[in-house]
């Protein structure tokens, strides 16, 4: 027979144990141990509370940027491509946990990006998804998260739509997905879907976003890109024909950053590079030396404002 444990009543001045147990910890400096005989629990559910008052946002624990950003390394990117802001994380012994910690790097750059009433574009990838799953939530409203990219075929793990909901509602936003493929099967029909009005309204909203957040793929065979159904190889091969080193965004681009473009990109919904540059604050993740050519193309194309990267790729740039 299980014993069902009744959370300790808190004192009148807090709405519940979370918020004392949390004001305990981090407000009066109180070990674990500590709060836990002030509470009468075990230190497990102390644990236990704390994690839960970092989810709720009842607490928000923020790295002061300017410990990493002013850091040799991230000041040299910074000066190289101009960058606004650049965040360079430490390197490990293992490279299992490298999206995870990209992501959360990226969900810290991002939370300190924010303002009330902003639009977020949103694309796709491994790290997109990651750092939308890290972000704290927020106490600012009138947020709006939008997809960038129209829907991929399959149901891979880290697709635009999942990427765009999952952010949207850590923050509490808005959210605005793409009623329509990625891919179509003809031009004509991309024309027209273009100019039906919900298709127009989610391409009004993403020209309005103040920040954007996207991931730098590479177009190896085993590339998300590939792997995830949005493109075939043999199509794949014909961009790399024309010069091809990396992806952003769902679209192709040459060393010097210039999309590369075949008849498949007037069959595309979603953004074309060119329109990426207005975008007041353009937030790149991506790292693994596997994809330096696309990450120095994308650079080079002057499509980031800020970056997230790891320590190697970082080096290896330099």
């Amino acid at each position: 027979m299980k014993v069902k444990f009744r959370k300790p009543e808190p004192p009148p001045e807090f709405q519940d144990v979370i918020v004392w147990a949390a004001w305990l910890y981090y407000v009066d400096q109180m070990t674990q141990s500590e709060v836990a005989r002030e509470l009468g629990v075990s230190r497990a559910s102390v644990v236990n509370y704390l994690q839960e008052a970092r989810d709720k946002g009842i607490v928000s624990i923020q790295f002061d940027p300017g410990s990493i950003e002013n850091t040799l390394l991230s000041q040299q990117l910074r000066t190289r491509f101009g960058l606004e802001g650049c965040t360079v994380i430490p390197r490990t012994q293992t490279t299992e946990d490298l999206v995870p910690r990209l992501g959360k790097a990226a969900a810290r750059t991002l939370s300190q990006m924010l303002q009330s009433g902003d639009v977020i574009g949103v694309a796709w990838g491994k790290t997109v998804l990651a750092a939308a799953q890290s972000i704290s939530r927020t106490s600012l409203g009138n947020l709006t998260v939008v997809q960038v990219v129209g829907s991929i075929p399959g149901t891979v793990d880290f697709s635009p739509e999942l990427c765009t909901s999952v952010l949207a509602n850590q923050l509490n936003a808005r959210c605005m997905n793409f009623l329509a493929p990625a891919v179509l099967s003809s031009r004509s029909l991309c024309n027209e879907l273009l100019e039906e009005e919900v298709i127009a309204n989610q391409f009004q909203a993403i020209r309005s976003s103040r920040i954007i957040l996207f991931g730098i793929g590479d177009i190896a065979a085993e590339s998300t890109v590939v792997r995830s159904g949005f493109m075939e190889s043999d199509l794949l091969r014909s961009y790399e024909q024309q010069g091809a080193v990396g992806t952003i965004i769902g679209r192709m681009l040459n060393a010097e950053g210039e999309q590369v473009c075949t008849e498949m990109d007037h069959r595309m919904i979603g953004l074309m590079l060119e329109e990426i540059r207005p975008i007041p604050c353009r937030l790149a993740v991506a790292g693994g030396i596997h994809k330096l050519e696309a990450i120095r193309a994308t650079l080079r194309g002057g499509y980031v404002t800020h970056l997230v990267i790891d320590f190697e790729t970082a080096s290896a740039l330099i």
